[in-house]
């Protein structure tokens, strides 16, 4: 966690710097630095991430504070915690900013239990040097969205939630679908 302190996310195009660099646009890094939407001069957003990282979590990189870089504004350094338990707050928590918390488990279905015992579903992640082995652990995932290997956003896919992240579909044929009319003719 200790060099989570010291990365950036890139550019794709800088990735040859670095083959396990996290691959991110600039749109979305400016996104992910951007202003946090629901802050107010008097400091909520530190508040509401200071309250999230309750112990025995531990912030292994960012924190409450602006980045170095900005001296005003409303913006949230990106954090990493570390130690990080299914039942804490900031794991059972909706977090809409640059934050990441990680918990660990011991086998495969550990961690799809873990990742399915949300009230939340709008998007997952898996990792792995197995494609098919990742397709399967996603199919299980109870989430709109499952990325695999930091695959990037796509609009011509559809994007939503399940559980309380939201019902509806934005984008692809199901976000066109949103604005149809079924009827039925019967007889």
């Amino acid at each position: 966690m200790a060099a989570a302190g010291r990365w950036l996310p890139q550019h794709h195009a800088d990735t040859a710097r670095s083959a396990n660099a996290a691959r991110v646009d600039r749109k979305t890094h400016q996104r992910q630095r951007g202003a946090v939407p629901e802050s107010s001069s008097d400091g909520g957003a530190e508040r509401r991430l200071a309250r999230k990282s309750a112990k025995p979590a531990t912030s292994g990189a960012g924190g409450p504070g602006r980045p170095a870089d900005l001296n005003r504004g409303y913006y949230v350094r990106p954090t990493v915690f570390g130690h990080v338990t299914p039942q804490m707050k900031i794991a059972r928590e909706e977090i809409f900013g640059p934050v990441l918390s990680i918990i660990g488990y011991d086998t495969e279905d550990d961690a799809v239990d873990i990742a399915n015992d949300t009230p939340f579903g709008l998007a997952g992640f898996v990792q792995s040097g197995d494609a098919v082995r990742a397709r399967k652990v996603a199919n299980r995932i109870r989430a709109g969205r499952v990325y695999l290997n930091g695959a990037p956003f796509d609009r011509s896919l559809p994007f939503g939630g399940y559980k309380q992240s939201g019902n509806g579909r934005e984008f692809g044929v199901f976000g066109f679908e949103e604005y149809l009319e079924v009827k039925a003719i019967v007889g």
